[in-house]
């Protein structure tokens, strides 16, 4: 099946470039993208093929362009006061990251109910990291998982965490987060996977979505909705793996569990540690899921000297040389 176009119209070349070359790299981009540094070939483009999307500058947003025939327009605002009547605007001068998602969660509602994507991939495995004791690297584990695996392979970081601390790790105000996710449950798998694709960012080669700002919203989702949400992930994202990083903050963390592929528990050798992983075994066996158990492999860390700091630097020193090792003696042989 073809492909819908989307039109990008820019009289700034160097802007138009750099836009087109970030949109492009986008895997699953479900867009065909023409871009247009000049009036007169944006409408000579238009008259011949349906525009289905029009993403252009309110400088260039001129009545001829506003009279091409087709879909929905974006218009990318320079003034900072909201141009346009009915039109969707979209702050020009911030990162493309950005922009890409703005333009990705307005293409999501767009997509008719009753289209149904066609996967053409398999399900990601699900990998969940869980340990009842804290302070034990469980995080820079999972995050050097993340980034070792995507080396290879496209991989999703998933945090559950209350307070995880990434607006201010990476000094930035995010928009949108893992709670957001959960109102487009319902819909269609490509309105989904469109929504997943707003809602996502990358550390390097990292993809991950942002964890909640708000812990309650953890707290108050119900276990059967993180079910949910984590299978359609799995199922229409396009991963080769997801990864969970899990806490007591949720609810239905055993039926999570359930539907891992394979589980880490981070362990330690000291009596307390070992008193609350005993505990947690024993529930487990109280609660008849013994098959988590079985999924599990504990792991008690060696200690690791300068572990990095900056979440781009999870992908060298010990313990990445340590997690490249459990890729390829345990998930690459699996």
């Amino acid at each position: 099946m073809k492909k819908k176009i989307m039109a990008f119209y820019d009289s700034e070349s160097d802007y138009t470039e750099d836009m087109a070359d970030y949109l492009k790299k986008q895997e699953g981009f479900p867009y065909e993208l023409h871009t247009y540094t000049e009036q007169e070939k944006l409408l000579s483009f238009g008259k011949e093929e349906p525009i289905e999307v029009l993403v252009v500058a309110e400088s260039d947003y001129t009545y001829e362009v506003a009279g091409l025939p087709g879909g929905k327009t974006l218009l990318l605002n320079e003034s900072g006061t909201i141009a346009g009547e009915n039109i969707r605007n979209i702050n020009k001068y911030q990162k493309a990251e950005n922009i890409y998602r703005e333009i990705t969660g307005e293409i999501a509602a767009m997509i008719p109910e009753e289209e149904k994507s066609l996967r053409s991939c398999d399900k990601a495995k699900i990998i969940g990291l869980y340990s009842p004791i804290r302070r034990c690297l469980q995080t820079s584990f999972a995050l050097t998982l993340g980034q070792a695996l995507s080396e290879k392979k496209k991989e999703l970081y998933i945090s559950f965490e209350h307070y995880a601390g990434w607006n201010q790790l990476l000094n930035k105000s995010i928009k949108g987060d893992l709670a957001a996710l959960l109102y487009f449950l319902q819909e269609s798998e490509e309105r989904f996977a469109v929504r997943l694709q707003s809602v996502t960012m990358q550390i390097g080669r990292l993809h991950y979505i942002p964890p909640v700002y708000a812990g309650q919203n953890l707290i108050y989702a119900k276990g059967p909705e993180w079910v949910e949400l984590v299978e359609k992930i799995a199922e229409y994202g396009g991963y080769d793996y997801v990864i969970l990083d899990l806490s007591e903050s949720i609810q239905g963390i055993f039926e999570l569990l359930k539907h891992c592929d394979r589980i880490y528990t981070i362990t330690k050798e000291d009596p307390a540690a070992q008193g609350k992983i005993a505990q947690y075994e024993e529930l487990l066996r109280d609660y008849r899921c013994e098959e988590i158990l079985e999924k599990t492999s504990k792991k008690l860390l060696p200690v690791f000297t300068g572990i990095p700091e900056r979440l781009e630097q999870y992908t060298r020193g010990e313990l990445a040389d340590y997690i490249r090792k459990l890729i390829s003696e345990e998930l690459e042989a699996a």
